[in-house]
């Protein structure tokens, strides 16, 4: 959505932009998007992604539907690598002024042998983002899923929400006995066998079946299990600042390069729809004024045909 706002407001001034998108990004998982300005709270992500995209070529954008596989910084210009189509596929090479990087993360997700069944639930009642959806878990049963000890620390923020919480590792880590002892202190139990699968029916969560048959109580969940960064074509571009997988961007969304932006969840901030928007319009105008200070001013060139020297002489 960020890398939309960003296209939209190029577009408007004028600018040559092309949105490369590889598709099935985070913001498909949100069912509801009921935190967003202006929004009816049971608009999807989707729906949002769709009226935003036909809007950014009404405008003049262009758009292509591929994976970027590659970057190079050339100098004055960026060769970006493109895969279109899975199957007979092509490489077209793109050269362009100005990079934006809004390709986003990937959030874990436990593997069960039916991933469908993951599917089923998530972006429903089973949750990645407790900023976004802790309202909706309000006083449920909720089980919070993580993959490493000190990601059960959320569930001592979740309890804001909620205190009706279980801690379930899916075998994935052994916690330590003060781990332990804080849980047991706060009455979350803890289970940590495998997970089989999600309960519930129509999207809605009704507990979760772990392998030793035992069936956990909950009617929503937080899977807390980290995510990856979509930044693999950006590893050949030198100069570019990290934190941790994020990238570190200083005034208007601008990284460390002058001529790459980074927005939203790719960006060391907060993972939130309204802030990538946001990011997508400071890139856009930044990169904008950057062009414009350089460019040549248009004058009304029939007026100033028109105007004789002895006008001017006498003007001044």
């Amino acid at each position: 959505m960020g890398g939309l706002s960003a296209a939209i407001y190029l577009a408007r001034y004028g600018l040559k932009c092309l949105v490369i998108e590889k598709g099935k990004g985070r913001s498909i998982w949100m069912q509801n998007l009921r935190n967003y300005v202006g929004s009816s709270p049971n608009t999807s992500g989707a729906s949002i992604i769709h009226h935003t995209t036909k809007q950014a070529i009404e405008w003049g954008a262009d758009y292509l539907r591929g994976f970027v596989e590659d970057v190079t910084d050339e100098g004055e210009t960026f060769a970006v690598k493109v895969k279109v189509r899975k199957k007979d596929s092509i490489y077209p090479v793109f050269r362009s002024q100005y990079l934006i990087a809004a390709s986003g993360v990937i959030d874990i997700l436990p593997e069960l042998e039916n991933m469908q069944n993951v599917y089923d639930y998530a972006g429903y009642t089973l949750h990645v983002c407790m900023i976004c959806d802790g309202f909706d878990m309000w006083d449920q049963r909720a089980v919070l899923i993580a993959g490493e000890e000190s990601q059960i620390n959320a569930a001592f923020v979740l309890n804001w929400f909620t205190p009706y919480i279980t801690v379930l590792t899916h075998n994935l880590c052994q916690l330590g006995n003060k781990m332990k002892r804080k849980l047991a202190e706060h009455g979350y139990p803890l289970y940590e066998q495998r997970i089989i699968r999600f309960i519930g029916e129509n999207h809605k969560m009704s507990g979760v079946e772990l392998e030793n048959g035992t069936v956990v109580e909950a009617t929503t969940g937080l899977i807390n299990m980290g995510s990856i960064h979509n930044n693999y074509y950006l590893n050949g571009i030198e100069g570019l600042e990290w934190d941790n997988g994020n990238l570190v961007t200083h005034g208007m969304s601008q990284t460390s390069h002058e001529r790459i932006f980074a927005l939203g969840d790719l960006k060391k901030g907060l993972n939130q729809v309204s802030i990538a928007v946001a990011d997508g319009t400071m890139a856009a105008t930044q990169i904008w004024r950057n062009i414009r200070r350089i460019s040549k001013p248009r004058k009304w060139k029939e007026n100033i045909q028109a105007i004789s020297s002895d006008q001017l002489t006498s003007h001044v």
